[in-house]
């Protein structure tokens, strides 16, 4: 009976020991939703390699460098240029910078609809003018997409034309929503979030009018472990990274 106490209470101690390392080498990140696809896909393998359990949050592009900014404890932050605020706030390693991948704003309609001309910044400026109605990501809300197409329009010269077809959505993933359920005619986000079955991607907008938005990795200054922290940023800008960021139409940083 004793031994079988003893057996148990070892056992017991084995297992909270390992659950107590496992909660220890947790390595936590913050990224905007734009690579939200890509870093879910990639930190399994990341998991099973090191051993270190993921924990990911995601919101809008502003959100997120707020909360780097205003020092919430992440070890992995994913930031989007311009990012000066980010290294001034003395919460990152500045030198741990890594560019992680790029992404560019893209058009999409419903699934069977016709494909709209976007080759040029003049195409893109007739389909503007033709649509009934468009859905791009709340810029207000601090999407990314959101402040990039609000640049796009204001290049085009058709900003205040275009305000009574606009319905703004809460993310990409609201905008490609409303392209699916026909409720606008064309739909704009990050190709990344461009993941609705009920749609189809005509393809990103002309770099003229519309500059791919840089996501760039840091480690954090606060980081609890930070050679886990350094792992799963190396692991991010991996050749095996690569190979994902380019499946969800991303470009590769390095």
């Amino acid at each position: 009976m004793k031994y079988l106490f003893s057996t148990v209470m070892i056992i017991a101690l084995v297992v909270g020991h390992a659950r107590s390392v496992r909660a220890q080498s947790e390595v936590t990140l913050v990224a905007p939703g734009g690579i939200r696809a890509a870093i879910e896909q990639l930190t399994p393998g990341f998991e099973r390699k090191t051993g270190h359990p993921v924990k990911a949050t995601f919101g809008s592009g502003g959100g997120t460098k707020q909360q780097v900014v205003h020092g919430d404890p992440f070890d992995v932050p994913i930031v989007q240029p311009p990012y000066q605020e980010v290294i001034d706030s003395g919460n990152v390693i500045a030198s741990s910078a890594t560019p992680l991948a790029s992404v560019a704003v893209g058009v999409a309609v419903r699934k069977g609809a016709p494909k709209p001309d976007i080759s040029t910044p003049d195409a893109v400026k007739r389909m503007l003018l033709a649509a009934k109605s468009i859905s791009y990501p709340d810029a207000t809300a601090g999407a990314a997409a959101g402040v990039s197409f609000n640049e796009t329009l204001s290049k085009l010269g058709i900003a205040d034309q275009m305000k009574p077809k606009i319905k703004l959505a809460q993310g990409g993933a609201g905008a490609m929503s409303l392209v699916a359920k026909g409720e606008v005619d064309i739909g704009l986000t990050f190709l990344s979030e461009m993941n609705d079955p009920a749609i189809d991607v005509v393809g990103p907008l002309p770099k003229a009018i519309s500059t791919p938005t840089t996501l760039v990795g840091f480690v954090s200054a606060h980081a609890k472990d930070p050679a886990a922290a350094k792992a799963l940023l190396d692991y991010l800008s991996s050749p095996e990274a690569a190979a994902v960021y380019k499946a969800q139409g991303m470009q590769p940083g390095r």
